[in-house]
């Protein structure tokens, strides 16, 4: 995705927001939504297309860019449906629920895009009612994380958060970005047992440009064609009440 540098300045809150895509109609499923892009992640996935979100590029989130962005979301209220929360992973953020709430109050629709390792944070904000979606990568089967995705990730999480948005979120997806190795009919039979029963599953394809770690696709790592594509489908649809491909 497209993003506008919000620039350099004194940060003063703990909160780094990396960039803004003013509208988006892909991102926030039915809405015209802006997307804002938190730095930093705790995880290390080869894929990941932003990757200077990624290694925590201190773009800063200072009064200034602060006061403009809500002037900016203020005025969009009657143009736009929704805000996107996106990274990075912003619920790595100390000041996530803060900014929440400031959308909220101004009556905004917020959908959260995670990768569910911090399970807490997701529950907190689902019980105070502060996301009203929440889209979920599944980066390959929970227990195999390590060493790729991240060295150190607890599969209990992954699947406690599972759990949480299956139960609480009033609207969400689990979504698995289709990269060989990582992914493969195994797998996906793997993560379709896990998310049993929910309502959305998005098989997304993969596209290798400006990729974290573009040496991983020089050795292993590669897409899956269009009709391995469909087939990952194919067994991932008796699981989920609706499965698609994007």
């Amino acid at each position: 995705m497209a993003q506008k540098d919000l620039g350099n300045s004194r940060k003063v809150l703990t909160m780094l927001l990396g960039g803004l895509q003013k509208t988006s109609l892909i991102d926030y499923p039915g809405k015209l939504s802006c997307v804002l892009f938190f730095s930093g992640c705790n995880f290390d996935c080869p894929y990941c297309h932003n990757p200077q979100l990624a290694r925590g590029c201190r773009v800063g989130f200072p009064s200034t860019i602060e006061t403009q962005l809500y002037r900016f979301l203020k005025r969009r209220r009657t143009v736009l449906d929704g805000v996107v929360l996106s990274g990075g992973e912003p619920t790595i953020q100390k000041d996530l629920f803060s900014a929440c709430l400031k959308l909220k109050q101004m009556g905004y629709p917020v959908k959260l895009d995670t990768n569910g390792s911090r399970p807490q944070v997701i529950r907190q904000l689902l019980d105070e009612k502060l996301v009203d979606y929440i889209a979920m990568d599944i980066k390959t089967d929970p227990l195999n994380y390590s060493p790729v995705i991240n060295r150190s990730q607890d599969a209990g999480r992954i699947l406690a958060s599972i759990q949480i948005i299956k139960d609480s979120a009033p609207d969400y997806e689990f979504r698995t970005t289709c990269v060989k190795p990582l992914v493969s009919e195994s797998v996906i039979n793997k993560i379709g047992r896990r998310i049993k029963g929910a309502k959305r599953y998005t098989l997304q394809r993969f596209n290798n440009v400006n990729v974290l770690h573009p040496e991983y696709f020089l050795k292993i790592g590669r897409p899956h064609r269009e009709d391995e594509l469909l087939r990952l489908k194919e067994l991932a649809d008796p699981w989920v009440a609706d499965c698609l491909i994007r």
